[in-house]
């Protein structure tokens, strides 16, 4: 049994690791970059939309 380990990291730091990926053989890295985009869009689905600034900033 394989145990997970849990990350925090930006978007920006998750977008550096799928560039970094993507310069590796697909063959290698596909299963990988297929599992943190699922789990990047599920963290991004539960993240609350930020709320529009009182007044509408006008």
């Amino acid at each position: 049994m394989q145990d997970d380990i849990a990350l925090r990291l930006t978007p920006q730091e998750i977008n550096l690791v799928l560039e970094a990926l993507g310069n590796m053989p697909f063959v290698r890295v596909y299963g990988l970059i297929g599992k943190i985009q699922s789990q990047a869009a599920a963290a991004m689905e539960q993240t609350p939309a930020a709320a529009p600034a009182p007044g509408g900033g006008n």
